[in-house]
């Protein structure tokens, strides 16, 4: 850890990086404690911490909700526009095309159409929390001064504050290190560790129910639950490519050996994330308008995260299909197998071409399923536990928690690597240099 400080910092791009990430997470942060005006944020936190549904929005937004703040809505938006496109570009032809063939040009058209559509959703969501708290939710005099007033100033600041956060979370992943979204929710959910240890530990008192017996069984459960994450993220299949041998000019290569690592989890933490976004949309529904319609109450209870069968059925359901389909998106076997042909490497035992493409689609979907497995594994079995260690051991925080943080490290990793090979070719590039300008 001493060597790896050290070189980082003799690496001042790989600072400078670790500065603008810091700043604008403190910038996102700081956001988060500047409330929207008219809101009583007493009673409104207490309508939150009483209600499953919200209490969720409440953790990916980093308690934004809970104090009505600029960044209420949070990068949510933003996600369920990426959910919505990246589906579509299976669907559609046009869509679909404008991604494989656009190149950078097509990307950033569909970043754009991402982009309209947060703001859409945005504008949609802000509209419906408006609504619903004037309503006097559970009896709760929340808004100070209802009224059309009130409703267009939310739509306004909270649409513009998630355009402020996708517009964070693109800085971030431009110019800093990591992916800027998982790195906002990331935050948002570390920050409320601290609150959670504390009640964690206010429960250890003369009038708690929560002894220190309860307190060491549930700090072995969560290292139990980070090191059986961390393991399965590693895990990967290698496969074996041989390269035979071949003369280029006068020089002659001998046979080389090199793997393809395939991992068990090549989704990363996008299936749960993009599951937990889903599954928050209907339940907000039947919450924003199960006064004026009682059937959708019903329909709010079945979507309350919690050991309701129908609710973990179906977010177990989304887990598996995300991870099949972020999994094809980032995984082709048949690039994979043509750029193997034409590097003259071949799978031993296969020949090259569609056997190579066959075997690998085989390897890669036995894989996704062990890795859907896992995931919806660690998601849900926090929801059977007791009571009293459901709020500490959310499967899907700790999950996108750990899955961001190792992400995170590989690059940071990476770039310290790629800062040793520079210096490397450097030393022995600038002689030839020398040389070539005095030869001509």
């Amino acid at each position: 850890m001493g060597n790896r400080l050290i070189s980082a910092a003799k690496a001042p791009e790989l600072i400078k990086k670790l500065w603008i990430t810091l700043g604008l997470i403190v910038i996102y942060r700081l956001g988060v404690f500047i409330p929207t005006p008219g809101v009583n944020t007493f009673e409104l936190s207490k309508l939150i911490q009483g209600t499953n549904l919200f209490g969720m929005f409440n953790l990916f937004s980093g308690g934004a909700l809970e104090r009505f703040s600029i960044f209420a809505l949070g990068i949510m938006p933003y996600i369920s526009a990426s959910i919505i496109f990246s589906l579509l570009t299976v669907v559609s032809t046009r869509l679909s095309q404008l991604q494989k063939e656009g190149g950078e040009l097509g990307r950033k058209k569909i970043t754009e159409y991402t982009r309209y559509a947060t703001v859409v959703i945005a504008v949609i969501q802000a509209f419906g929390i408006a609504t619903w708290l004037q309503n006097n939710p559970g009896g709760h005099q929340i808004v100070e001064y209802p009224g059309w007033k009130f409703q267009l100033l939310s739509v306004i600041t909270l649409t513009s504050g998630t355009v402020f956060i996708m517009w964070l979370g693109e800085q971030i992943t431009q110019r800093g290190i990591g992916n800027g979204t998982s790195l906002i929710i990331f935050t948002s959910i570390v920050a409320h560790f601290p609150q959670y240890t504390t009640q964690l530990f206010s429960r250890t008192g003369e009038q708690g129910d929560f002894g220190m017996g309860s307190v060491l069984t549930f700090g072995v459960l969560a290292l139990a639950a980070v090191a059986f994450i961390v393991f399965m993220e590693r895990a990967q299949r290698r496969i074996p490519i041989h390269h035979a041998k071949k003369v280029v000019g006068r020089q002659v290569f001998g046979a080389q050996t090199q793997f393809l690592p395939l991992k068990i989890n090549m989704a990363g933490v996008i299936p749960p994330i993009f599951a937990s976004s889903i599954l928050l949309f209907p339940g907000t529904l039947a919450t924003f308008f199960g006064q004026k319609y009682p059937v959708l109450q019903r329909v709010s209870e079945f979507f309350q995260p919690g050991t309701s069968w129908v609710y973990n059925t179906v977010y177990v359901s989304l887990i598996v299909f995300f991870c099949f389909f972020y999994t094809a998106i980032q995984f082709n076997p048949d690039d994979v197998a043509d750029n193997i042909k034409k590097s003259g490497g071949f799978v031993p035992g296969l020949r090259p071409g569609k056997s190579t493409s066959e075997y690998l689609d085989k390897v890669l979907t036995r894989l996704t399923a062990v890795g859907a497995v896992y995931i919806s594994f660690v998601c849900v079995a926090p929801f059977f536990a007791m009571d009293t260690y459901q709020i500490f051991l959310g499967g899907t925080s700790i999950l996108i928690v750990v899955g961001v943080a190792m992400n995170f490290i590989e690059q940071v990793q990476a770039h310290l690597l790629s800062v040793k090979y520079d210096s490397f070719l450097g030393d022995n590039v600038k002689p030839q240099r020398r040389f070539n300008r005095r030869g001509g």
